[in-house]
């Protein structure tokens, strides 16, 4: 197998190993007795109850194998292919619910086709999946820009989804600060991989790492407010279209991932990412459904 071939498959793998996390947490969350009330006690024992659930324990095990599988491929390939092709994830988690649930509708087929389809016209066509993955160097003026950039938006998003207005305004831009916040963790990832070529001190000693920890707790955060904002339908969808894109911008402009010179293919590649996002949107939106029908 290619070295381009290793890489998109160790995505793809790790895209499945992170649906099947999210699946089995979501089964183990169904078959855990819900308290009544919100009590500082009921919440001790929906804690202890997760932790010793197997479907929970199973999930982290998953996440995991997940997070090694996406460590090796950002080592291994360019950030503009591996976090496009963890949308992947999107598909496999449509599977499962077909398994456990029995449940997916023509459309999410239909979509499922076209999400594949623009991927792979996408990485065909703008040269992205030869990109190597280990880097030589970083364009530190622009990883500041790029960095000040989604600080700004990520900071913007906040604001004005913490504002109030429309319960799906608020959680969209809150999933938007998200989704910018896990494409600079996967960024970071990615330079941590480089940088641990040169010993476990080095890694551990880097601001990278700090950073890294700091953006991770902050995602989580966000993540949870985004959910707490409104609707999933509305910030799940939001989330799951801007990490990819993000990740796409960061590593063209910041890593300097080549994307295929012309205007035909610059403006194709335009073209399938924004089908792309239709796709990811609309499975997303559908996923976020299904959550809320079946917690109701």
């Amino acid at each position: 197998m290619t070295a381009t071939g290793v890489v998109i498959a160790t995505s793809v793998a790790a895209a499945a190993a992170f649906a099947t996390s999210s699946t089995l947490k979501h089964v183990s969350a169904g078959r855990i007795p819900h308290e009544a009330r919100t009590t500082a006690g009921s919440v001790r024992r929906l804690v202890a109850a997760t932790v010793r659930h197997p479907f929970w324990l199973a999930g982290i095990v998953a996440d995991v194998v997940a997070l090694s599988l996406q460590v090796t491929a950002l080592r291994l390939g360019a950030l503009a292919v591996v976090q496009p092709l963890l949308v992947c994830g999107l598909l496999f988690a449509l599977v499962l619910r077909q398994l456990t649930r029995g449940r997916l509708r023509p459309a999410e087929i239909g979509w499922g086709v076209v999400l594949v389809a623009s991927l792979a016209g996408f990485l065909t066509l703008s040269g992205t999946a030869s990109a190597n993955g280990p880097l030589e160097s970083v364009d530190r003026i622009a990883a500041l820009l790029v960095a000040l950039t989604g600080l700004g938006l990520t900071a913007g998003c906040v604001l004005i989804g913490r504002r109030g207005g429309p319960a799906a305004r608020s959680a969209a831009l809150l999933g938007v600060a998200t989704g910018t916040i896990y494409a600079a963790t996967a960024a970071l990832i990615k330079e941590l991989t480089t940088l641990a070529s040169a010993g476990p001190v080095a890694v551990l000693l880097s601001w990278q790492l700090a950073t890294l920890i700091v953006l991770g707790a902050t995602g989580l955060v966000l993540n949870q407010l985004a959910f707490q904002a409104g609707p999933l339908s509305a910030s799940l969808p939001a989330t799951s279209a801007v990490d990819p894109l993000a990740s796409i911008v960061i590593g063209v402009v910041v890593y300097d991932e080549q994307i295929r010179p012309g205007f035909l293919a610059g403006a194709g590649s335009i073209a399938l990412l924004a089908i792309l996002s239709v796709a990811v949107i609309a499975l997303a939106r559908d996923g976020a459904r299904d959550a809320a029908t079946n917690v109701r």
